[in-house]
């Protein structure tokens, strides 16, 4: 599988990461299936975090044995558990122990990227939490910090010059980082990772209800009206991947998914590399003629 290069640090990203949401509550057998198929097919990014249920417990005992063979990111912020201090939310010290405690749960003594998981903007500006990551940067708990979250949170965070990554929202209904956002992490180097990057599929699910977490993306699908979308499941969603890869300067797309089967998958989808400049800048035209102007990105 392709690697790039991740921003300042010392990592070679897969480009096809793997998201932790969606195996909580999932058994460990399944969760070991899916790990294992994943890194054998050449995948070397896992990134989770501590709000998603059990998934950093499962990838702990998962893949532990195998820590040398990915880069393990996860996030900080949306503290859950009653085995944490009673403190307010974004609380530093709060935060502190749910770093300590997602260490605990990944079986490491560090993770190659924490990242701070898409707090207020008042939040980002008081420093607290900011501080609180580069602590446990000089404590060798991670090797970098980083920045999950888009609009003008992302765009400060980014201006802080404190974070050596950014993940935010990137797929064919979600542009306006392209423009706004991603530039302002290149101009630093930073090292960027694209998360929901085929828009949950959402063109896929005609009856998707509008709570799900995707039902903006159906929304936003009916307007720009791409034509691939009637290609079949299969190459709408190589094409829709291989988009969001070709965005300069995306280093790595998170997905996410429970199925064993669908890193293999996902990892034949990309063996032909990104789209064609054409191809590309076809879908970003329908972008830049049809898109409402206020569509934010979504967090």
């Amino acid at each position: 599988m392709e690697t790039r290069q991740f921003g300042q640090t010392d990592m070679q990203v897969s480009v096809l990461g793997f998201g932790g949401s969606e195996i909580r509550g999932h058994s460990l057998a399944d969760v070991e299936r899916l790990l294992g198929s994943a890194l054998d097919a050449g995948l070397n990014v896992i990134d989770t975090g501590e709000c998603y249920g059990d998934s950093e417990e499962l990838i702990g005992k998962a893949v532990a044995t195998r820590r040398d063979e990915y880069h393990l990111f996860t996030k900080c912020g949306h503290n859950r558990g009653e085995d944490l201090p009673d403190y307010p939310e974004w609380d530093p010290r709060l935060l502190e122990a749910s770093i300590d405690r997602s260490l605990r749960r990944l079986r490491t003594d560090h993770v190659d990227l924490l990242q701070l998981h898409t707090c207020d903007l008042d939040v980002l500006r008081k420093g607290d939490v900011i501080k609180v990551l580069e602590k446990a940067k000089r404590e060798g708990k991670t090797r970098y910090i980083g920045y999950s979250g888009s609009n003008e949170n992302g765009r400060y965070a980014i201006r802080t010059g404190v974070f050596d990554a950014l993940q935010l929202s990137v797929n064919i209904a979600d542009q306006q980082g392209i423009d706004f956002t991603i530039p302002m992490a290149i101009e630093r180097n930073m090292g960027i990772i694209a998360k929901r990057p085929i828009a949950n599929a959402a063109w896929l699910i005609p009856d998707l209800p509008k709570s799900a977490y995707g039902y903006p993306y159906f929304e936003r699908l009916q307007t720009l009206k791409y034509d691939f979308l009637q290609s079949g499941a299969a190459t709408s969603i190589a094409t829709a991947l291989r988009f969001t890869l070709s965005v300069p300067g995306v280093d790595t797309a998170i997905v996410g998914t429970a199925h064993p089967e669908r890193y293999v998958q996902n990892a034949d989808m990309l063996a032909v590399g990104n789209l064609s400049d054409d191809e590309y800048q076809a879908i970003r035209a329908l972008w830049e003629e049809r898109a409402d102007q206020h569509w934010a990105v979504q967090e």
